[in-house]
């Protein structure tokens, strides 16, 4: 539950991977941030849950797998805030749990998926407690961004659970060699952020 805090002291607040410049070009408003969101785990959701399922039973791979990883976040911006989270989550919980860093680069998922793995928590729980807290993350943005309050922002997220464990479910049907996601919207967003006027996030 600890891990899973969208308050863990890794950065998260700082990134909205993309979704400051939706809302700002009016792309994204309070009434279809549901919608969004639902497809969100349909694609990228579902893809980094297989990266996160795949970080929990495979080790002498880790290299590799976040390079494909890498690989398939076009976007710069998104692609070094996943990185970016993932070195500090990794390197905070290996300072918690004295575990193993298994070293070089890490995306959030990923090092999600190592540390559940190192807890012995089951590998479908740790998919759904990683996109349990992006969403977390996502919505949290969002309040910032748009006038969404905080019972609404509950809400939002309380009835987005069983897309949650959809996700998990069809990840569960990929590998990261299969896993693909398709969200063009989000991703030219992600890389237009940096000529946003004013910005209150990183990304």
């Amino acid at each position: 539950m600890q891990l899973a805090d969208s308050a863990m002291p890794i950065g998260s607040a700082a990134h909205s991977f993309g979704l400051e410049s939706l809302v700002a070009e009016e792309l994204l408003r309070p009434d279809t941030l549901a919608g969004f969101l639902r497809d969100y785990l349909v694609e990228t959701g579902t893809m980094e849950a297989v990266f996160c399922r795949a970080a929990h039973s495979e080790w002498a791979g880790w290299a590799r797998l976040n390079q494909q990883l890498s690989a398939r976040k076009p976007a710069n911006e998104s692609r070094l805030a996943s990185l970016t989270l993932g070195r500090r989550f990794l390197q905070l919980f290996c300072t918690l749990e004295a575990a193993a860093d298994p070293g070089g680069e890490a995306h959030f998922a990923t090092a999600f998926g190592y540390a559940g793995r190192v807890l012995g928590i089951k590998e479908e729980t740790i998919a759904a407690v990683f996109l349990q807290q992006t969403l977390t993350a996502l919505i949290s943005a969002c309040q910032r961004l748009m006038p969404i309050g905080q019972q609404r922002a509950a809400r939002l997220l309380w009835e987005l659970k069983p897309a949650i464990l959809k996700s998990v479910e069809a990840s569960a049907e990929r590998t990261p060699e299969t896993a693909v996601s398709f969200a063009p919207l989000l991703e030219m967003a992600s890389m237009r952020h940096v000529a946003l006027a004013t910005r209150l996030f990183i990304s």
